[in-house]
């Protein structure tokens, strides 16, 4: 901290910043600052300039001039650089260089901001130890909700108020997919090949539609919320692959909505985090964020619910968020990087998933056979289930892979509040007695 404590009081010098990575953030963020450059040193009283970058090619066409910019093959050598007071880490990966810049970085006493999700559910709290040991901030906040200042909101924002649960939608191509079935009435399938088209989904869309982008961003959430040590680890994960119009059109016909939702929240046996699709109340202020926005809602001691909602990815909001931090940093903010010392980070206790306790939409594929819907019935109030209703449209079948639509007969079971261990059970039991094809569809109810 020792090189830019002693810049940052010689206000007559620019604040030197470096760059790894000139992807689609990046690229924004240098623009940003080109464009916005008098307005920010009208604010800060100096300049902001980008004094050095880093990228795999120096030759690609960004639509942004860097030939005047100082360039680095390797980004660790930017971060250990005497030339920069502020380094911006926007690579990715959860390892590798990105881990390996961000150290030399730290280790220096150059503060830090990143964007990378991934790097700090895995090593965020060692980060944040290094960071304070070496007196330099680190900031994050484009790694959670894109444009949202919920990071700043909970470090900063909140005062004495105690969070008692934090929820929302964090991944802008799921919430896009699911947005379109529900609006248009296609397909999963189809949704995505066209949200990978518009390049709201990768090639390769695992990470997004099985919900291992919103775990991480939960985890941080997590962290901040209640004072626990990351665990990514910990997260009860569910994606959206497996919801079809059938489970669409249900709920829209019951007054719901389906999203996926990250959610955590403090409970007796430990922190519960769980990221799955989830049935929201249609008039509910979450199910009104649609398309690639995302929401984050804040439950407190202090105020019933604090929703901020925008913009969960894209360059120009991400870049937004990461000059955020940059001018926080500019200006002389001092704040723990996980809201309290590292060292005061309680070890997180996980909450089983199966004392969760909620309503439940169940889809079931029953053969159709005398006594199937009676069995099933049975076995539910074997495990202290009761059913608010059971559901029956030949119009909405929806057969499992291999499955002949002729042999089955789709059937959706509502239940009333029950605890997720009695569900399972009930559902072990239904597939043992053979009177159920493919595999069963469990969605949660929240009524917010």
């Amino acid at each position: 901290m020792k090189e830019f404590a002693a810049n940052a009081q010689d206000t007559s010098r620019p604040i030197r910043i470096g760059i790894a990575g000139l992807g689609t953030v990046g690229a924004a963020l240098i623009r940003i600052l080109e464009e916005d450059g008098a307005a920010i040193a009208k604010k800060l009283g100096r300049p902001l300039i980008v004094s050095a970058v880093s990228a795999r090619s120096r030759s690609r066409d960004r639509g942004i001039d860097i030939s005047n910019i100082d360039w680095y093959d390797d980004p660790v050598a930017l971060a250990k650089s005497e030339d920069i007071d502020l380094f911006v880490e926007l690579i990715g990966g959860e390892d590798g260089p990105a881990y390996a810049a961000i150290t030399a970085a730290l280790e220096r006493g150059c503060p830090v901001v990143t964007a990378n999700k991934a790097l700090l559910a895995r090593h965020g709290v060692a980060l944040a130890h290094m960071a304070e040991k070496h007196e330099a901030q680190l900031g994050f906040e484009a790694a959670v909700a894109g444009g949202i200042p919920v990071i700043k909101t909970l470090r900063e924002g909140l005062g004495s108020a105690a969070i008692t649960r934090v929820y929302g939608i964090m991944n802008g191509t799921c919430n896009y997919i699911l947005t379109r079935m529900g609006n248009e009435g296609i397909d999963f399938e189809s949704c995505l090949k066209d949200a990978q088209e518009l390049g709201y989904a990768e090639a390769d869309p695992t990470f997004d539609i099985e919900g291992f982008d919103t775990a991480h961003k939960l985890a941080i959430l997590t962290t901040l919320c209640f004072e626990t040590e990351i665990a990514a680890d910990q997260v009860f994960v569910e994606g959206i692959s497996r919801i079809t119009q059938a489970d669409i059109k249900v709920a829209a016909d019951l007054g719901y909505k389906i999203k996926l939702l990250g959610m955590a929240r403090q409970t007796p046996d430990g922190i519960e985090q769980r990221v799955h699709p989830t049935l929201v109340p249609a008039k509910s202020s979450i199910a009104g964020v649609d398309g690639v926005l995302n929401a984050i809602a804040l439950e407190t001691n202090h105020v019933q619910e604090l929703l901020l909602a925008g913009p969960g990815a894209g360059g120009q909001a991400t870049a937004a968020s990461v000059l955020s931090d940059i001018l926080d940093i500019a200006r002389g903010t001092r704040v723990p990087p996980l809201g309290v010392p590292s060292a005061e980070l309680a070890k997180c206790e996980r909450a089983p998933m199966r004392v969760h306790e909620g309503g439940y939409y169940i889809r079931l594929n029953a053969k159709d056979v005398p006594g199937a819907l009676a069995a099933i019935a049975t076995r539910m109030g074997e495990s202290n289930i009761s059913l608010e209703s059971v559901i029956q449209r030949p119009d909405l079948h929806a057969t499992e892979p291999g499955v002949e639509p002729e042999s089955s007969r789709t059937v959706v079971l509502i239940t009333h509040e029950t605890i997720e261990s009695a569900v399972r059970d009930a559902l072990a039991r239904i597939d043992k007695d053979g009177f159920i094809v493919g595999q069963p569809q469990l969605i949660r109810i929240e009524e917010f």
